[in-house]
Parts: C-alpha cells; sequence; structure tokens
C-alpha cells in the first residue's frame, strides 16, 4: 500500500511540477540544467522500480516509516512555501527574490534533504538496506551536480534585472 501511495504521490507531484514550469516559463523564467534532468529522473524511477519489486511483499520497519510519513510532512511544507514557483526543474524567475521563509529560512536546499533522507529511509521501512544504499549513492552524485548547477546560477541571479 506505501508504495501505491508514494507512487501516485510522485506522479501528482510531477503534474504540479509540469504545470509550474510552465506557467512559469510563459512569465519569461528560464530553465538550468535541463541536460542533468534527464539523470535525476532515472534515478528516482529506477529507485522506485526497485522499492516495487523488491519491497512489495516486504514487513513493514514501522519507525522507519513513521520517519518516512514524517518526511512526507516535511515536503508539502516545502512545496507550499514555493507554491507556484515549486517544480522538479531549475527554473529561474529573473528579478524575483530568492524564498526565505519557511524552511528556505533554515536551510538553502530542503527539498534535497528531505529527498535524500527519503532515497534511504522508504527502503529501509521495507527491509532493503543495500538498496538504501546504492539509491543514496546515486542520489548522492546527482545531487553534486544539480546544486553546483543550482547554486552557480542563483549566486549569478542576483545580478539580472528584474524582468518587465
Amino acid at each position: 500500500m506505501i508504495l501505491l501511495l508514494v507512487t501516485l504521490q510522485r506522479l501528482g507531484e510531477l503534474g504540479l511540477a509540469h504545470i509550474n514550469t510552465r506557467k512559469l516559463k510563459a512569465r519569461g523564467a528560464i530553465e538550468i540544467g535541463a541536460t542533468h534532468y534527464p539523470l535525476i529522473v532515472a534515478v528516482h524511477l529506477a529507485w522506485l522500480a526497485t522499492l516495487w519489486i523488491f519491497g512489495r511483499h516486504q514487513a513493514v520497519n514501522l519507525c522507519a516509516l513513521t520517519a518516512f510519513v514524517v518526511l512526507q510532512g516535511l515536503r508539502v511544507w516545502i512545496i507550499a512555501t514555493l507554491g507556484s514557483r515549486w517544480t522538479t526543474r531549475i527554473i529561474v524567475l529573473l528579478g524575483e527574490p530568492l524564498v526565505t521563509s519557511g524552511p528556505y529560512r533554515y536551510l538553502s536546499h530542503p527539498n534535497y534533504v528531505v529527498v535524500a533522507a527519503e532515497i534511504a529511509i522508504l527502503p529501509l521501512a521495507l527491509h532493503l538496506p543495500i538498496t538504501a544504499l546504492v539509491f543514496t549513492l546515486l542520489n548522492a552524485m546527482v545531487l553534486f551536480i544539480r546544486i553546483r548547477a543550482e547554486a552557480r546560477v542563483l549566486s549569478e541571479a542576483t545580478t539580472w534585472p528584474a524582468m518587465s
């Protein structure tokens, strides 16, 4: 049941991200890092597929599942804080200030922290420690690429003119 809920959640988030991305681009926003985006999607898709293949008949560790549920609350807080600016891509709306409220008051990249924890904790909830380790390492590699690209563009964005 948990895998079905996570799968539906991720599909819903992709739909929301697509809508937000389209609206942001219509307002003149630009996408950064589009070349590494398929790699991120591949890692997440492989993670979810691996959980379905190896974890769907596993007993659930309730402590790890509880931690995963808490992470979902943080995920909702992040999405709500960013509102129409939340997307799964790096989309920059020139001239807009960075979001510094909600979880962004405490961390530069709270969504990446939540995703990294989810990738480790859900497999552990399904008694799949090797899956947790492998995908934590793969996710770390793609996040290294992504965070560098995002940090570079965000540091430059402060010097870009506002859109008229």
